[in-house]
């Protein structure tokens, strides 16, 4: 893997579509999730936010990490498809984990679908296990429940 430096800096105003368009050409998005809903949810407060990489001032990946008081979550992981390889992922992994870090988390975790091993590889590379929970989950807005996840 070759080096890599990313500028990772909360989200800025006017960059939404970029950000929304990245998390759609890695196929993150979800009919029944509006991405510009989720980003507007998380962005900016205390206990959330949305995390881009830049490489050449250009939005090449991004995540969204939050916490709840007890534990630290990343949501919308994504890096440019045409950028991968490059160690952009590891790098904006690792900037989330600092983000919770300096607000006192020490665990964190993230959901992966069923059936998505080359993410899950990345994941291990990272550190990451098969933790000893099973998500489960209820859908509490009925009009939310799309097909069958988050």
């Amino acid at each position: 893997m070759a080096s890599s430096k990313l500028d990772v800096r909360p989200i800025a105003d006017g960059e939404e579509a970029a950000v929304i368009a990245l998390w759609q050409a890695c196929g993150l998005t979800r009919p029944w999730n509006d991405p510009a809903a989720d980003l507007a949810f998380a962005r900016g407060k205390p206990a959330s936010d949305v995390l881009v990489g830049l490489a050449d001032d250009r939005i090449v990946a991004s995540a969204m990490v939050g916490q709840d008081g007890h534990r630290g979550t990343m949501y919308y992981v994504s890096v440019d498809p045409a950028c991968r390889g490059r160690g952009y992922g590891a790098e904006l992994v690792a900037a989330a984990e600092a983000w919770l870090e300096r607000r006192g988390v020490w665990k964190v975790s993230l959901l992966v679908r069923k059936g998505n091993e080359p993410v899950l590889g990345f994941y291990a590379e990272q550190g990451y296990s098969t933790g000893s929970a099973v998500q489960i989950e209820k859908w509490i807005d009925p009009g939310k429940r799309g097909g069958g996840g988050q």
